[in-house]
């Protein structure tokens, strides 16, 4: 009797620290988030999103100030619809400016917001149009290698005999 008293108590701790594991496993991930503050919904425009995710930040002047709620390709202005839930206790003018940054040289893609200088404040379902895409790093190789192939075309043409 005592030895099975045992075994359960053994196999409620095993499974408390599994599942303890997994929470901090996704909410590591950014696959799962306990917000239970309110906010309010805005939609931004981006002609390119690069790899930004559900779930991810949004930020301003380093700090969570929101998340990326859903991803959506609209086919009339095919340009991404990025759904932002931010909370309710931060207030932004209308005329603030988005950006999609990326945190350190290969890290997870987030949402920097620069606040504009309008008195009035963005509120549910409005629509941001002042974006800036994310830097997609495979470009700027194409650019850098494109530039450097035209300059050694150039520079070898013109050298002078002796």
């Amino acid at each position: 009797m005592q030895q099975s008293k045992n075994d359960v108590w053994v196999g409620l701790f095993v499974l408390l620290g599994a599942a303890a594991l997994v929470f901090l496993a996704l909410q590591s991930a950014n696959l799962l988030s306990l917000n239970w503050k309110s906010g309010y919904a805005v939609t931004a425009r981006f002609d390119n999103i690069g790899g930004l995710k559900p779930q991810a930040a949004v930020r301003s002047a380093g700090v969570v100030v929101g998340r990326v709620k859903t991803i959506a390709f609209n086919d009339e202005t095919f340009q991404a619809n990025v759904h932002l839930e931010l909370e309710k206790q931060y207030k932004f003018p209308k005329d603030s400016s988005l950006k999609i940054l990326t945190s350190g040289l290969l890290g997870d893609q987030y949402i920097g917001i620069e606040a504009g200088a309008d008195s009035d404040n963005l509120a549910e379902g409005d629509t941001i149009t002042a974006t800036q895409s994310a830097v997609v790093l495979e470009n700027l190789i194409g650019q850098f290698l494109y530039s450097k192939a035209e300059d050694g075309g150039s520079s070898s043409g013109s050298g002078s005999k002796k």
